[in-house]
Parts: structure tokens; C-alpha cells; sequence
């Protein structure tokens, strides 16, 4: 099982960083061991003084493919979910000056808090599918898959040129904008739409 995340999504969160609006999907991968379990907090780790969340869709692949053609994008994932991609912003910037990858900053352990997924048929529509972040009982992030710059059938499409998608495979879909610092004592709860599917504490 590997974790796909797709970086600059939204034309809201790619300005409030000041990157650029990208023409073709960027992705980059997080291991297995990146994943919260269920239930377990997200211990701050100590090589870091900023991390930031950042609440994305999910989508669960459920049947192996490559080079997928998009019309047929659909019938490799029946269900959608919501996870946190946790980065190490310091460690980010220092990495983007230097010219070197982000995985220092972007797939360390329990990186990728995950929470329960929805299947497919419960939406109307899955490119206007609401979800939200509240942190401490406040929202801090909410968004709408109308608003991604590339859909799931073409993520799905695009990524599977490169790597073949086996069931079981996670993508992390990307983020809306209002991402910020995480703090110890923190507690995380994400919507699709108004249902609860993923709830921890940060120690």
C-alpha cells in the first residue's frame, strides 16, 4: 500500500503560499508508516517547530491499473474519505531553498491521519462533496471538491502514467486553503459534509 498526495490542488491554497498554479498534477508519496492509526494521538515529533495540517479528500483505490484512461478513472475507487497530510514547514522551506525533496518534511511517521470513508453512491455528486476541519471546536479549513484544480478521474489518470495503482493505494486528493501551525493539545474533527470521520488528540 503506498500514499499519493497531490500538492497545490487549489488555487486558494497554491496563492496563500505563493506557489504557482500548477498545468499538470504534482504528487508525491508518503510510506505506509506515515498512516495514524485509529484512536492514537499525533505525538508532535521533535525535529520540528512548525507543523501545519492540512485536510484533504481521500480516495481509496480498489482495483490495480496503469496507464488509465480518464473515462475510465470511476471504476477504480468506490469510496471517499478525509485525511490530515501533517508537514514540517520549517523543514520544507528549508529543503525548497536548498533544491532538495520534501519527503523530510512531508512523510514522516504519522504523517497521515486517516479517517473512515464514505462510499461513492452516498454523494450526488462527488465533485461537489463539502468538508471541513475544526480544531479545539473552531473551523479552521473548509472546502468543496468543485473547487480542485484536477478532479479525481483525472488525478487518477494522470498518476497511473507513471505508477501503477494497486488496490489498497491511497490519494490524499489535496488542500483547500487555511492550513496553519498545529499545537500540542490540539483536537482535530473532519467533515464530509456533517458527518464526523476522523477525531484525535495532538500530544
Amino acid at each position: 500500500m503506498k500514499i499519493i498526495c497531490i500538492g497545490r490542488n487549489y488555487i486558494d491554497h497554491a496563492k496563500e503560499l505563493n506557489n504557482a498554479v500548477p498545468e499538470k498534477p504534482v504528487f508525491f508519496m508518503k510510506p505506509d508508516t506515515a498512516l495514524l492509526l485509529k484512536h492514537n494521538p499525533f505525538f508532535y515529533p521533535d525535529f520540528s517547530n512548525n507543523i501545519h495540517y492540512e485536510t484533504e479528500l481521500v480516495v481509496k483505490i480498489d482495483r490495480n491499473g496503469r496507464n488509465i484512461e480518464e473515462k475510465f478513472a470511476h471504476k477504480y475507487y468506490s469510496e471517499i474519505g478525509i485525511g490530515i497530510d501533517f508537514t514540517a514547514r520549517d523543514l520544507q522551506a528549508e529543503a525548497k531553498k536548498k533544491g532538495l525533496p520534501w519527503e523530510i518534511a512531508k512523510a514522516f511517521d504519522q504523517s497521515a491521519p486517516l479517517g473512515k470513508f464514505l462510499p461513492k453512491e452516498k454523494f450526488d455528486d462527488i465533485n461537489n462533496i463539502n468538508f471541513s476541519l475544526k480544531i479545539n471546536g473552531e473551523l479552521r479549513q473548509q472546502g468543496n471538491s468543485k473547487d480542485m484544480i484536477f478532479t479525481f478521474d483525472q488525478i487518477i489518470a494522470y498518476v497511473s502514467q507513471f505508477v501503477t495503482l494497486r488496490t489498497g493505494d491511497l490519494i490524499f486528493t489535496g488542500t483547500p486553503k487555511g492550513v496553519g501551525p498545529t499545537q500540542i493539545d490540539d483536537h482535530f474533527e473532519a467533515f464530509i459534509e456533517s458527518e464526523k470521520l476522523l477525531e484525535f488528540n495532538v500530544k
